[in-house]
């Protein structure tokens, strides 16, 4: 069986909603409610020790695109991440996860606000089984360390992507 990724909050390929959008408090132009979206899990290989979860958008123009979601080292035993469980303040994750450093340079989740005109941007959700209960990483670890962490660890992924444009 396939690891599959789900959402309640978006269908592959769909819009985001405003609560996932970048609220204000960041002044970017956006007046969202910046809710990481629920995600959910099935498929899993047997041998997975944790998993990782990221939100990365390719079209951001930036010519590296933009991490707006790293969590690593959730326990193996999770198969969801309930709606709004990137907010730092929530304590909504399951013991042991860290989130580590998005591209705004801070943790927790950043919702999209790509440029006013720019057209459609992706937003590529996606869970990593990974063969390590824990990854060498801290809370200030950019992404493109932890990317390089889990290149090595992955024993499979799966993505969905939802879209926004303003």
């Amino acid at each position: 069986m396939a690891l599959v990724l789900t959402s309640n909050s978006f269908k592959d390929g769909e819009m985001l909603a405003k609560e996932h959008i970048l609220s204000a408090k960041y002044g970017f132009g956006t007046d969202g409610g910046n809710k990481s979206p629920h995600l959910a899990w099935t498929g899993a290989p047997a041998a997975t020790k944790s998993f990782a979860v990221t939100c990365f958008d390719p079209d951001a123009p930036t010519g590296s695109g933009f991490w707006h979601w790293v969590v690593v080292n959730i326990p193996a035993g999770t198969t969801e991440l309930g709606l709004d469980a990137g907010n730092l303040e929530a304590g909504l994750l399951p013991k042991g996860a860290l989130q580590t450093r998005t591209d705004l340079g801070a943790t927790g989740y950043i919702g999209p606000a790509p440029p006013p005109g720019h057209g459609p941007h992706r937003y590529v959700f996606t869970v990593f089984a990974v063969k390590e209960e824990t990854l060498p990483v801290n809370a200030d670890t950019s992404a493109a360390v932890v990317g390089f962490n889990l290149h090595f660890n992955t024993l499979e992924k799966a993505t969905l992507t939802g879209k926004y444009q303003r």
